[in-house]
């Protein structure tokens, strides 16, 4: 079945009706999702349905909470390359905003799951509540199931040492830098994409002419300087990556990323960068020799940092940056 992505329910394909599907927020798709998912695939194999994802976007934590808005791990591009390499059938996202918001529990679960999808099965973390004042609880949605014949699994958030594995940890690790943490419980190199933008020139100038990216609006990021990998439509490419600027203009930086071996003209196009470790905080040089000569062990740190990464999982592997 070809991976199909929808973003409303008007003309809901045939092919996905019956489907088991699990509803989130999803943000990161790490393993305590993924544990989600890996049971929603297996009823649905035996059933002998489609395995869908119904996520919404933005976040409902954009549209209520005041700016700076949260650190989002993925974006809708990014959670449909999840599902996708998760091996899933579809996903639905949904635009939220506080209209949704204050559709009733009863609502959704008639007019959306029971007679537009019609659903088989719904799969559903511990933690999961929708509808108008979050009244749609998992047990309201477990009686709901048995009043209109479709069966609801909900499952217990998975730990991760003393703390369950959550969004909101990871966000907290990748923006003190802790790359390694934030990758483990992800489960696979977190990644990100952006439009490359013309910048201020001053890499080139320096010898490291860089592919910059803006950043979206929350992205909260440590500022510092990274080891990557970059995927530019098919090819795949090494990197080292700076994120802030302290000698110079600060305000909202971009992901700046210097391509190893690398010297073509790709303004306008998508870059997709994964994060393959963190070298160094951000720091202020006596002058540009210090800098350049800072920016040369960087790039001998990233190389090595690059050629002793490994996939860390199927998915890690199925995302595309290693091979």
């Amino acid at each position: 079945m070809t991976f199909t992505r929808l973003s409303n329910l008007d003309h809901f394909p045939q092919h996905l009706r019956g489907a088991f599907v699990a509803i989130g927020n999803f943000d990161g798709f790490h393993r305590g999702h993924q544990s989600i998912l890996a049971a929603l695939r297996e009823a649905a194999r035996d059933a002998g349905a489609p395995a869908i994802v119904l996520t919404f976007e933005p976040h409902p934590r954009d549209v209520f909470a005041p700016a700076p808005f949260m650190f989002r791990l993925t974006q809708g591009s990014a959670k449909a390359q999840l599902a996708e390499a998760l091996g899933l059938d579809g996903i639905l996202v949904l635009p939220f905003d506080k209209a949704f918001s204050q559709i009733e529990a009863e609502t959704f679960v008639e007019e959306f799951l029971v007679e537009r999808m019609q659903v088989r099965g719904v799969f559903i973390g511990a933690d999961f509540h929708f509808g108008r004042q979050r009244r749609g609880t998992p047990l309201f949605l477990q009686a709901e199931g048995e009043k209109r014949a479709f069966a609801v699994t909900i499952l217990d958030l998975m730990d991760e040492g003393d703390e369950v594995i959550s969004s909101s940890r990871i966000r907290a690790a990748l923006s003190e830098g802790s790359v390694a943490a934030a990758n483990r419980l992800l489960g696979y190199h977190w990644f990100f994409d952006g439009c490359v933008v013309k910048g201020d020139q001053r890499g080139r100038d320096l010898g490291y002419p860089t592919a910059n990216t803006l950043t979206p609006t929350g992205f909260q990021l440590a500022q510092g300087v990274y080891a990557v990998r970059a995927r530019l439509g098919d090819r795949l490419l090494d990197g080292v990556a700076a994120y802030g600027k302290p000698m110079f203009d600060n305000q909202r930086p971009p992901f700046e990323t210097h391509l190893f071996d690398f010297d073509e003209d790709i303004y306008d196009q998508i870059l997709h960068v994964a994060l393959v470790g963190h070298i160094r905080g951000q720091e202020v040089f006596n002058g540009l020799d210090e800098l350049i000569a800072a920016m040369d062990r960087d790039s001998r740190k990233a190389r090595d940092m690059i050629a002793k990464a490994r996939p860390i999982s199927e998915l890690d592997q199925k995302l595309g940056f290693f091979r």
